[in-house]
């Protein structure tokens, strides 16, 4: 039965890549494993150079893509297992970045410090500096996003991680950074004419 799922998934060889020639993999020699009297019998060789062909195939192809699952920035369909393990649903409409993403997040939420827990998690969704300031009189803290500009991608999942880890009884409230004025000094106004708003908003230089 896991012969022939290792061997037959779609989860396996649909990373590789489509249409793409493939190098030539070492086919095994079964028959040396089996007693002299087989080797004259035309079914067994046949029977037994099929399987090694297939058993080459799934070592050179099958393996390598196995090892790949046990790291997240490499894993494809291991994923749900990841996702499995840590509690987390399973959604393949998600691309394999922000199914990472959260796989990150949560690993990264797993600290003491309710601050530092959050602080690691926006950072793992943006990819960028985050600071987060809290406001202990009020109940509330503020998560500021400085080394993206504009909205991080995917901050459905952040939010969703961040109710998950935040303390019950605290509010929160989210900030970006835009850019200013004078970082627009660069941009010629014909260039900025062919800008929309939300993009003269995150331009960087």
């Amino acid at each position: 039965m896991a012969y022939g799922k290792l061997l037959y998934s779609s989860f396996i060889y649909g990373d590789l890549e489509a249409g793409k020639e493939q190098p030539e993999y070492q086919i095994p020699d079964l028959m040396r494993y089996l007693p002299r009297y087989y080797w004259e019998s035309p079914e067994m060789l046949k029977l037994q150079g099929t399987i090694a062909e297939d058993i080459g195939e799934l070592r050179y192809y099958a393996l390598p893509n196995l090892l790949d699952q046990f790291f997240i920035k490499t894993a494809t369909w291991g994923l749900d297992y990841w996702e499995y393990e840590l509690g987390l649903a399973t959604d393949r409409s998600n691309s394999y970045v922000r199914r990472r993403e959260i796989i990150q997040a949560k690993l990264r939420g797993s600290g003491t410090s309710t601050k530092e827990r959050i602080k690691s998690v926006a950072i793992a969704f943006s990819g960028g500096e985050v600071d987060v300031i809290e406001y202990p009189e009020e109940y509330r803290f503020e998560v500021k996003f400085i080394g993206v500009l504009g909205i991080p991608p995917n901050m459905a999942g952040f939010l969703a991680m961040l109710n998950e880890i935040k303390p019950a009884h605290l509010g929160y409230e989210i900030s970006y950074t835009y850019t200013v004025w004078n970082m627009l000094k660069p941009l010629i106004w014909n260039e900025a004419g062919t800008r929309t708003w939300s993009q003269i908003r995150t331009y960087g230089g």
